[in-house]
Order: C-alpha cells, then sequence, then structure tokens
C-alpha cells in the first residue's frame, strides 16, 4: 500500500494535499529521515527540524522556477524527497548515489550546490540582480541557519542587499544551534526572541478575543498595526530593519498554516527584501534527536562508530589537554565545532582557554594572530575544507608576520561520505606554497601528539594535517618529545625502489612494501613527516643509490607533496631516475566510504603495490646478501 510520500513526484503533488494530510506526510518523512540516516549516516536533527518549512516552502512557491537556495545544504533531505529523489533516497551519501547536500548536476530544484556555511545571501544576491537584469519575474529565497547568519560572508551579503534592495525572501532557521549551540553577540540577539514568549501570548490571545466577536476576521486584520507596534517593544528587530529588510515572524516551524500565511505575504510583498524569521525545533519528532541536538546533528552510518580505537580527533584533544596543563599562556580557537574535534574536553577543564568562534573561519585565524602578538600560542582547531576559506588570513595575518600560530587540520585527505564539498584533498598544495609555514602530518595517532608537541615548541607557524579516521591502535607515548623539524624517517631499507610517503599513506606503503618483497622487490619505505620542508638531505641521498622514486599522498597531485620531491630533485641536479606521484588527481573527489575511494585513487596496499611494478624494475630473485636492515621504529620488528 502507498504511503502519501510515495505518492510525491513533485511539489506540484504537495499542493493537491489537505491539512490533515500534510500532517500525515510529515509523520512519514520523518520516519523517512530516520531509517535512512541511521542506516548511512548523515545530518538529522538539522533535516527533522525544517519538515514543516520545507513543505510549505514547496506549496508557496514554484520551484523550479523560483529558486529555494538552502545555506550549507545539510537540511535538505526533505526537499529532495518532495522533488523526485524519493525512489533513490536510500543511495543518500553512498557511492555515487544522492549528495548529501544540495547539488545543481543533482537535480533542477538545486539552483545552487553548497557544503560550506554563509553562502546562501550571497548567492540569492546574485541570482535576484541576474533576474532582473534580465527582466524576469521569478522569487529568490535563501534559508540560512541561526549559525550561518553570523558568518562574515553572510553579513557581508546582507549589507549588500539591504544597499541594493533587491527583492528577495531571506528565512532564517533559528534553531539556537549550528554544530554546535550558536555563539557570539546575534546568537544572543536571536535568543531574546526564541525564548520570551509574552509576544506569542499576546498574540494568541489576541486573536482568541477579536475573531470571537462579529467582524472578528476583519478586526483580526486591522489589528496588524497595533500587533506590530506591540510586537516591537519586546522582540528585537531593529537590526533586520535597520539592513533594508521588512521584517516578518517570529514564526512557528512546525505549523505549517502559520508558515505558508508568513511565506505567502513575503512572496507578494514587492517593495523590497524580506527577511522571514522561522524559530524550529532541531530534531523535531525525534525524541532521542530533541534530546541531544549536537549528537545527532550528524550520525555515522550504521556499523561506523567504531570505540575500540581512539580517533585522531581524540588523541589531539587529549594532547592540547595536557599541552594546557602545562603552560597556562596555551589556548585553543575553533570555528563552531568544539565537539567534532573534542575541544569540549579541554574546555570542561578550561573554559577561559578555549574559544569558540562560530561559523568565522577567516576570524578565527586572524584572532588566533592576535593572541599569538601578545605571547600566547593558539592552537586553531579545524577541518581541512573549513580552512580553505581563511587562505588569505593564513598567508597575511600570520605567516607573513611568523607568528607561532598551530593549525591542527582535522578531516585531512579523502573524507568519504560526506562528498566532494568537505574532502581536505588540497591543503598541502596551497599550504605549502606559503613562506614561514611549516607543513607535517602524522604516520600515526603517537607521532600525532609528537608533532603537536614540537609545534608548540617550534615558535613559527606550523600546521599538522591529520585524517578523519580511528588511529591505528599504536601505543601512545607517556612522555612527548620534540621532533627535528623537516627530517623524515626510514622504516624499512631496499635497494630496488624508495616510497616516499606522508601521513596517512605511510602504513599502507609499509604493507605494500611487504608484498612487494613477496615478489622479490626490496623497497625503501620512508615516513617523510613533513610537506614542508623537506628532508632535502635524505631525498637526495636516496636518489643518488636507488633510481626508481615512488611518492605517495592522499592530497591532490598538483602542487602536492611528490610535486615538492620533483622540484627538489630537479634543482638539485638528479638525474637518470624514475619517479612516480600517487595521489588525487585533477578532479574533486565524489562520496563514498573510504576504503572504496583509497582503492579508486590507488592509496591501498594493494594499489599502491601494483603502481610501483608498473616501474622499470629489472629484479633478480632475492639472493642471501640482500639487505634487510630495518630502524628500530619499524612495525616490522
Amino acid at each position: 500500500m502507498l504511503t502519501l510520500i510515495d505518492k510525491i513526484n513533485s511539489p506540484a503533488d504537495l499542493k493537491k494535499l489537505t491539512k490533515p494530510q500534510l500532517k500525515q506526510l510529515a509523520s512519514e518523512i520523518r520516519r523517512e529521515l530516520v531509517a535512512i540516516v541511521s542506516t548511512n549516516g548523515g545530518h538529522l536533527a538539522s533535516n527533522l527540524g525544517v519538515v514543516e518549512l520545507t513543505i510549505a516552502l514547496h506549496r508557496v512557491f514554484d520551484s523550479p522556477r523560483d529558486k529555494i537556495i538552502w545555506d550549507v545544504g545539510h537540511q535538505s533531505y526533505t526537499h529532495k524527497l518532495l522533488t523526485g529523489r524519493r525512489k533513490r533516497f536510500a543511495s543518500l551519501r553512498q557511492y555515487r548515489g544522492l549528495s548529501g547536500y544540495t547539488c545543481r548536476s543533482e537535480s533542477q530544484y538545486d539552483p545552487f550546490g553548497a557544503g560550506h556555511a554563509s553562502t546562501s545571501v550571497s548567492a540569492a544576491l546574485g541570482m535576484a540582480i541576474a533576474r532582473d537584469l534580465a527582466g524576469d519575474n521569478y522569487q529568490v529565497v535563501a534559508v540560512i541557519g541561526d549559525g550561518a547568519i553570523t558568518g562574515g560572508m553572510a553579513l557581508e551579503a546582507l549589507n549588500q542587499v539591504g544597499h541594493l534592495g533587491s527583492r528577495l525572501i531571506l528565512i532564517l532557521n533559528d534553531n539556537g544551534m549550528s554544530i554546535s549551540p550558536t555563539v557570539g553577540a546575534l546568537a544572543k540577539l536571536l535568543s531574546k526572541v526564541r525564548f520570551d514568549h509574552r509576544y506569542y501570548r499576546a498574540k494568541e490571545k489576541s486573536r482568541r478575543l477579536l475573531t470571537a466577536l462579529p467582524l472578528g476576521d476583519r478586526l483580526w486584520q486591522a489589528s496588524q498595526q497595533v500587533k506590530d507596534g506591540f510586537k516591537s517593544l519586546v522582540i528585537p528587530t531593529t537590526i533586520w530593519e535597520e539592513l533594508g529588510f521588512t521584517y516578518m515572524g517570529p514564526v512557528n516551524g512546525h505549523n505549517i498554516r502559520d508558515l505558508e500565511i508568513a511565506l505567502t505575504r513575503a512572496r507578494d510583498y514587492h517593495i523590497k527584501p524580506t527577511f522571514v524569521h522561522v524559530v524550529t525545533t532541531k530534531g523535531k519528532g525525534y525524541l532521542p534527536a530533541e534530546g541531544d541536538a549536537v549528537y545527532f546533528h550528524g550520525v555515522p552510518a550504521k556499523g561506523k562508530d567504531n570505540k575500540s580505537i581512539p580517533t585522531y580527533s581524540e588523541v589531539f584533544a587529549r594532547t592540547v589537554l595536557r599541552l594546557a596543563r602545562q603552560n597556562p599562556r596555551l589556548v585553543a580557537v575553533t570555528p563552531a565545532m568544539p565537539e567534532g574535534n573534542y575541544l569540549s574536553i579541554v574546555a570542561d577543564e578550561f573554559p577561559h582557554r578555549v574559544f569558540d568562534v562560530g561559523i568565522c573561519e577567516q576570524h578565527a585565524v586572524t584572532f588566533a594572530a592576535g593572541l599569538a602578538t601578545q605571547g600566547y600560542l593558539p592552537i586553531v582547531a579545524i577541518y581541512s575544507t573549513f580552512l580553505q576559506r581563511a587562505f588569505d588570513q593564513i598567508i597575511h595575518d600570520v605567516c607573513l608576520q611568523d607568528l607561532p600560530v598551530v593549525f591542527a587540520i582535522d578531516r585531512s585527505g579523502i573524507v568519504g561520505d560526506d562528498g566532494k564539498t568537505h574532502q581536505g584533498a588540497f591543503d598541502i598544495s596551497y599550504l605549502t606554497l606559503i613562506p614561514n609555514l611549516i607543513v607535517s602530518a602524522p604516520r600515526d595517532e603517537n607521532e600525532l601528539q609528537h608533532l603537536l608537541y614540537t609545534a608548540v615548541k617550534s615558535a613559527h607557524p606550523m600546521a599538522i594535517r591529520y585524517p578523519r579516521s580511528p588511529g591505528l591502535g599504536v601505543k601512545l607515548d607517556t612522555k612527548l618529545h620534540s621532533i627535528p623539524i623537516g627530517k623524515g624517517e626510514v622504516l624499512r631499507h631496499g635497494e630496488d625502489v624508495a616510497i616516499l610517503a606522508i601521513g596517512a599513506t605511510v602504513a599502507p606503503c609499509l604493507e605494500a612494501a611487504r608484498e612487494l618483497a613477496s615478489n622479490g622487490i626490496e623497497a625503501t619505505v620512508v615516513n617523510a613527516r613533513f610537506a614542508k620542508p623537506l628532508d632535502s638531505e635524505l631525498i637526495i641521498d636516496l636518489a643518488s643509490h636507488i633510481k626508481r622514486i615512488v611518492t605517495v599522498e592522499e592530497n591532490a597531485l598538483s602542487g602536492g607533496f611528490g610535486s615538492s620531491v620533483i622540484d627538489l630533485l630537479h634543482q638539485s641536479g638528479v638525474s637518470d631516475i624514475q619517479i612516480k606521484s600517487i595521489g588525487i588527481p585533477d578532479e574533486f573527489i565524489e562520496q563514498g566510504a573510504q576504503a572504496l575511494l583509497r582503492s579508486k585513487y590507488g592509496l591501498d596496499a594493494k594499489k599502491i603495490a601494483q603502481q610501483v611494478l608498473t616501474l622499470n624494475l629489472s629484479i633478480s630473485p632475492p639472493s642471501k646478501g640482500v639487505r634487510r636492515q630495518v630502524d628500530k621504529l619499524s612495525p616490522d620488528n
């Protein structure tokens, strides 16, 4: 038997439903969201909170002619279900399945692709201006959360919207959360609206009194001016009005009738931009998510929540806590991700030394630079894909002044199911070109803690990139020590080929070397540790007597670690060698399981060994005299 959700093939089908059917549809959508996201992983609480809002949007507006832009795009699952993607919804976040974000190539109903926050207002304004220049008349709607609206890019766009006065509709989805609870002065302003019930009580009481009288509906409409005057006394709307918007709200984000009334008023208002303030509950309709919206913001796929081995992120945070106990001038800065990078455990003990600055990556970096000028040691904990947004600040505000800011770059390399917008494939490339910046990557979680200690002691800007995954399960040293900057280590010796690996690729390279040995090929395996400065002495020495070099990195090949090695050897005059670089080709990494993607790009042990075998290797079977000396740190011991 078909349910209501099975009968929705486009937004047009929504407009035929009765009010009771709309309520039933919302319930069915929530069941579908919980079922699929619990299996595939993804953003659950944020999508549960916008079910009614999404239904109302598609009933009031004529999508895809009208443009509905979802900021970040991670809350667009209901939107996908209602726009012809119901049959494919089980493929959400799977390899070659539906994206976990909006995606222009996926559907005509996605006018703008996104995965990063605070982009929607700029994109909406661009579309509105394009419409006006073309003499067209479609609607442009941007849906942005109270976390994303605090981002600098969003505030810049709001300023421009008010200046131009272009007709567009901005919907603020106000649930008091980004990934973590929203922080900042603007968040406090919005919380006054969210938690001040005087307006709601007065509005409802007035409606009941007036509609009970003869001509009550007309009296209710006539009371709007009085109502708005009262609202201005208890609800701070001045900021939006001063920015050039007409403010509407606050609206109950889980009442479809109220939403449709507000959205229709906004749609039919042609004088200037409108700001519709919608108050929602993150995780609505699913009690576990309502009770813990932080945990249920992004849930792991079924079977992937492995707690037996600590993640790199956990080891990072524990190390920061150890260092913070030793040094009262050490502080941590993170843009809206204290739970994701586990800095919350540091904040529990040192609440005044951990700063969540909200979705403001540029500010986070320059804020850290300011701290560093005054003798503090700031650690900026940020995901690789988000650090891209602060590129100028890294150069201009940190490295140009050679300030001792540590960049702890989580989620580097292949991230997996979050897809193209979140893969950390570029940080080695864009960081190694910056003067004064040390760029490193640990081979395991034990080396991560030592590199972090090294960075704090370095007195220079230093970046440490590490993957989104559990560690290798190695034993952690109890005593921290510095690692010589720019020095790699040889983990295995062999005379046939030298494999230079960095970061998460070291372990599969060691495994590949063992496989090669079974084929009579002996490989030297180097843990490079540093993408900048390179261990030039070690690399040149190896190239002088091993004429086959392979570099391996979980980063874009263009401008990456391998590219730097090739440049070094060329500038050093080393010739008559074969060099092969293994990494990410010139393309964006699609979504899919990390293991699947590593295999696709030749970054697992089997594929690394296969690629080494494509070199011109004229190898005789090993004799008893073949050297098999191994450094004491080699895992082969």
